[in-house]
């Protein structure tokens, strides 16, 4: 495609294309041809010219309709016009259909669905793929040679040719990708009122192999990343932290992604849970953000009582590394197992200690995402602590809102099903769910799953719930908790308890549900939980499935043809100690 002039910019179409996992954002003329746009889509996704393939848009009520001539591609853009769309949705499939109106090979109306599934978004101006990242170490603009800096992700960084830019520059650097040019030949223009920072040094960047094998003769490189694949083997004296300080004990715990394990600090013999990433995985299939994004919740998280904390974070050339808080009291799951439901006294404490964690973490920007009852632990004692920030969203601001399908089925908001942006009311509606859960001995929607009809035993049935169906408190519970859970579980967001701007919090602590709780002697664990686990010493596994705890402990061994694929400069930086407990044990 052809670079578009600021004025024909100003003209074009936004079009938003979904192929094979990404989602490329892009502009067209608002007057192209069929043939032209048969073009840039064959350019997009890197067909051959034999290549047949289907192109469909998304109308105003998010169905698909083909777009197969000049005729369909006008009605598309004409509409995107008219409704002053911030963008044309477009999907594409590498094959043709058998007949008209039959679904394409690998359509699904599921990936309809926004952000249904995790796409990785990529920018294409002037022949460059750019993908917005986080920057964790100092890194140039290639166009206005100021730093790449702030919260978030600053900056774009393109695929092919690793150049990196600002945000605000992208549009605005003219080198087309893979041309060979010397930092020099671009003077550097002052942004938003900004000097550029020509003192700056320019350094090269590792490459970025993450999801597209490129050449490795590229010559052009901005923004070095140096990576720090193995951390120095010095102790605490060097502040650096290696797997040869822990003695691995048991597996605890295992995800799609991730293991477990309790670990033992050799010098402090303190006990740890110790989250183990492989970097393939996240190299190939998610974006570095979200691991960034839950070292830094954890980090956010460490010290304050109801919130797993962070001890420390290292990596080697083949995975990552969370050490964090053991809680070895079970989480709420383990113990709704064995007592179905519990008395509304324990449900309220739970709840409370909970609605604190929520905020503490809204307060500073944060959604969660993903509360239910196996990420809410119990201590020791018998408080709880959430756990698992792998859903977070962090840098909202009031206002802000954010639009990206995720969660765990049974506990997904409507707002989120419906489509549309929103900020911290999807946390209060999982409570909602989570404390019937607790009250009654069973999930609102339980029917989904259970009955004989198999077409009402699918996801898109539960969502159809969600959704549309009321919602039954059961009888047994007091008028008090009923009206608590009508509270959170309105299925309108602005109308839910905890969701009003100015007083959402307040309006929870003040609920009659809550009456008899001290929020500050609560916030404080000045108040005695109803039920203590029996915990008989601090390896204690009693309370983790033996289904993980009876599993070898080992760490396989690395592949070292995965271990070269990997791009180390994505996880520079990630190495971390808590300063506060760090220097509990150099007490010790």
């Amino acid at each position: 495609m052809p670079t578009l002039d600021p004025e024909e910019l100003e003209n074009s179409v936004r079009i938003k294309v979904g192929f094979d996992g990404n989602i490329l954002v892009t502009n067209i003329k608002n007057d192209m041809r069929y043939r032209e746009f048969c073009a840039e889509i064959r350019d997009i996704c890197k067909f051959n010219d034999e290549q047949p393939f289907t192109v469909k848009w998304l109308d105003e009520e998010g169905d698909p309709c083909t777009i197969s001539s000049q005729i369909e591609l006008n009605e598309a853009i004409r509409l995107y016009e008219v409704n002053k769309d911030s963008e044309l949705n477009i999907h594409v499939f590498p094959n043709v259909p058998a007949r008209p109106g039959l679904p394409c090979a690998g359509e699904d109306r599921n990936m309809y669905r926004r952000g249904a599934r995790r796409w990785r978004k990529l920018y294409k101006v002037n022949g460059h793929f750019y993908q917005a990242k986080r920057f964790s170490r100092k890194a140039a603009c290639a166009f206005c040679s100021d730093r790449i800096w702030g919260l978030g992700r600053q900056g774009f960084k393109c695929i092919n040719c690793r150049v990196t830019v600002h945000k605000r520059c992208h549009k605005l650097y003219k080198k087309l990708c893979g041309t060979i040019e010397e930092p020099s030949d671009q003077q550097p223009l002052a942004q938003n009122g900004e000097k550029g920072a020509s003192g700056l040094s320019k350094t090269s960047s590792n490459g970025d192999s993450k999801n597209l094998r490129v050449q490795k003769t590229l010559p052009v490189e901005y923004g070095q990343e140096s990576a720090k694949v193995e951390p120095s083997p010095g102790g605490s004296d060097s502040g650096q932290l290696t797997l040869d300080h822990f003695q691995l004990l048991r597996v605890i715990g295992r995800g799609s992604y991730a293991k477990v394990l309790q670990v033992e600090h050799k010098k402090t013999k303190r006990i740890y849970a110790m989250k183990v990433i492989k970097k393939e995985l996240v190299n190939d299939d998610e974006d570095i953000d979200w691991v960034q994004t839950e070292k830094h919740v954890f980090e956010a998280a460490t010290n304050y009582p109801f919130l797993v904390g962070l001890h420390s974070c290292f990596q080697t050339a083949s995975r990552l590394f969370f050490v964090i808080e053991f809680v070895n009291g079970g989480d709420l799951m383990f113990h709704m197992q064995r007592q179905r439901r519990l008395p509304e006294e324990h449900a309220r404490f739970y709840a409370a200690e909970i609605c604190l964690a929520l905020n503490f973490l809204h307060e500073r920007g944060i959604v969660y995402r993903d509360l239910k009852l196996d990420n809410v632990l119990l201590d020791s004692e018998g408080h709880i602590k959430l756990t698992d920030y792998g859903m977070c969203k962090e840098g909202l601001k009031p206002g802000d809102t954010t639009g990206t399908f995720c969660g765990t089925p049974n506990y997904i908001a409507p707002e989120i099903l419906r489509g549309e942006e929103y900020d911290f009311s999807v946390d209060w509606w999982a409570l909602g769910v989570l404390m019937y859960e607790m009250l009654a001995g069973r999930s609102p929607f339980d029917a989904v799953g259970n009955a004989d009809n198999p077409d009402q035993n699918t996801e898109d049935y539960l969502f159809q719930i969600i959704l549309e169906k009321p919602i039954r408190i059961p009888r047994s519970l007091s008028v008090k908790a009923a009206s608590l859970l009508k509270g959170f579980l309105n299925k309108a967001p602005a109308e839910r308890l905890g969701c009003h701007p100015q007083t959402g919090f307040s309006d929870i602590q003040s609920h009659p549900f809550f009456r008899a709780i001290d929020w500050e002697l609560l916030e404080q664990k000045q108040i005695i939980p109803p039920y203590k686990p029996h915990i008989k010493h601090e390896r204690d596994l009693e309370h983790f499935d033996p289904a993980f705890t009876n599993e070898p402990v080992r760490l396989t061994p690395d592949d070292p043809r995965s271990i070269s694929e990997i791009d180390q400069s994505e996880f520079d930086g990630f190495e971390y100690v808590n300063p506060l407990l760090m220097s509990m044990e150099d007490c010790v």
